[in-house]
């Protein structure tokens, strides 16, 4: 995008401009999306904790909960890209990459192996190791960049 904010061309500006428009528009949606999100983890909490025996939550009440909590945890983290992306006009990939690794963190967390293949889980290890050897490596080389300047 750099090279776009460079140039003197009329419809490649007002292009820039509808285009950071529209993510600002993202971003008011996400943050209503992330307090919607927060409502909806109280009323579930609060609905398994009135339900019978009082007070008490099932290990599969826990783990809907926690597949709630982190549900609206990435919704922050696409909000914080919005954000970034907003104030620097770059797609920061080592975030994109966090992202995607907490979005499957929530899979495995919520995953019901009585319900689910050996398929499944071999594919769901495969994209996991796979998100983490990018990040990894993303990582690895900023940090090597970094020290060479």
């Amino acid at each position: 995008m750099d090279d776009l904010g460079n140039t003197k061309e009329p419809l490649i500006q007002w292009l820039r401009k509808v285009i950071h428009m529209a993510v600002r528009i993202l971003a008011i949606l996400m943050t209503v999306v992330i307090l919607w999100g927060v409502a909806d983890v109280f009323w579930v909490l609060y609905q398994k904790l009135i339900e019978p025996p009082f007070l008490m939550l099932t290990i599969n009440d826990i783990l809907a909960t926690f597949g709630a909590f982190m549900a609206v945890l990435i919704a922050i983290e696409i909000l914080v890209n919005i954000v970034i992306y907003l104030r620097d006009d770059v797609i920061h990939v080592k975030i994109v990459l966090a992202t995607a690794l907490m979005a499957i963190a929530r899979k495995v967390i919520i995953m019901d192996f009585d319900k689910i293949s050996a398929d499944y889980v071999w594919a769901t290890a495969g994209v996991t190791l796979a998100m983490a050897i990018a990040y990894w490596l993303v990582v690895y080389y900023t940090e090597q960049k970094a020290g060479k300047e």
